[in-house]
């Protein structure tokens, strides 16, 4: 097995607490009304959202993908932090076991935040 990892920052207007409720905490209620077009719905399988819950993101019709499934690692309310772990779905194809993202929010200097996340991408 052979792990990839790549990093990315991408900046916001909006500060780090909102970006990681709406897409961490709320991300059920708020994903599918934000981009209807890309995420038909989000669920909590198993738990209560929290580390160890298991989501399913339920993608809309005609994209590349159906569904993802995966799970919380850990939850850091307090900075703002989210490890996942894609366990199931079309998107791992016949190549990859698993995709762990490492998802991370921090203020900048303009009141808005940068989100900076890491992806490895575990093969078979």
């Amino acid at each position: 097995m052979g792990v990839m990892r790549f990093e990315k920052e991408v900046s916001a207007a909006v500060a780090p607490s909102r970006m990681f409720k709406a897409f961490f905490l709320e991300a059920h209620n708020f994903l599918p009304k934000l981009v209807p077009q890309a995420i038909k719905s989000v669920e909590i399988l198993q738990g209560d959202g929290g580390a160890g819950s298991i989501k399913i993101t339920n993608f809309a019709d005609g994209g590349n993908f159906k569904y993802a499934k995966h799970r919380i690692d850990e939850l850091d309310k307090d900075n703002f932090r989210c490890k996942y772990t894609v366990i199931e779905g079309d998107m791992l194809g016949t190549i990859l076991e698993s995709i762990v993202y490492d998802v991370k929010f921090e203020a900048s200097g303009n009141g808005g935040s940068i989100c900076k996340v890491a992806s490895e991408f575990h093969t078979k």
